[in-house]
Formats: C-alpha cells, structure tokens, sequence
C-alpha cells in the first residue's frame, strides 16, 4: 500500500471524509449508539460542504443552499462499531433535482472496506423567508454534479 492510498483512501464515486468515534459515542454495551451514526454524517456531509464554501452561520437568508429540511432517512446497520478510533463516511448523490436531492452514505472503516451501516437522505431546499421549497443554486448544483453517483 503505498501512502497516497493510506492518506487518501480512492472511492470510484463520491468521497470519504474522515470522522472519530470517542468512547462516550457507545452505548452501554460497548457499540456505537444507533443515533450517533445520523449525527456523524451529518458532521461529515457539513464539512465536505465547507470545504467547497457552503455552510450556514447562525443567518438563514444568507445560508442559501444550507436552509434546507430532511424529509426521509433511511439507515440500515449492518456490523456493530464496538470501538473507539478512526473511520469513515463515504457519503455521495444518488439524486440531483431542482429543489430536492437525495444522498447516499456508508459509515466505514477508514479505508472504506468494512460498510458498518448505509442508508440514505432527502433533503429539499427551501426559501428563508417563506419555508418553500426553491432551487439549488448553479454553485451548488455544480458541485453537486461531482458527487453524483453514476449508474453502472
């Protein structure tokens, strides 16, 4: 393995952001908690949108693309977390529309080998002002473009 593939685990679609599990994200019995995994998405979806100048400050009108409301989640869990460390979330688009978007993600290993959990998110875009659905922006549909998982 060289350290390229260490520090940079490839995916063939979307991206694998980093995230750590401390020891008081387990339950009683020593496993991740089930609500835990949301959460660390969520914080992993937030910093890949930061990291291409989306974000929300505390200014829903000037927040844009980030005034948005989940309208499903879907989570399916598959091996139990039963330690803290490092891990993954490999998160991408299964669905780009003009107001709405779905997400894919898989809570890894770090390297993306091991699939803990999986599921899905929609999302939907809405006006600041009057909590209506409304279009992405062109900047974020661009991007999203990116993320967008290509049929096989």
């Amino acid at each position: 393995m060289t350290a390229e593939t260490q520090t940079a685990p490839a995916v063939s679609y979307g991206r694998l952001v980093p995230v750590a599990v401390h020891f008081d994200d387990l339950d009683a019995l020593g496993l991740l908690h089930n609500a835990r995994y949301p959460v660390m998405v969520e914080r992993a979806w937030t910093a890949l949108w930061h990291e291409r100048g989306f974000g929300f400050d505390g200014d829903w009108e000037a927040a844009g693309d980030f005034c948005s409301a989940v309208k499903e989640l879907r989570i399916s869990y598959e091996v139990p977390v039963d330690r803290p460390g490092p891990y993954a979330v490999h998160l991408w688009l299964e669905r780009l529309g003009n107001t709405g978007l779905t997400y894919g993600f898989r809570f890894c290993s770090a390297d993306g080998a091991v699939t803990y959990a999986h599921g899905s998110r929609v999302l939907v875009r809405l006006d600041a002002a009057t909590l209506r659905p409304t279009s992405w922006s062109g900047s974020f549909r661009a991007v999203g473009r990116e993320l967008l998982r290509r049929a096989s």
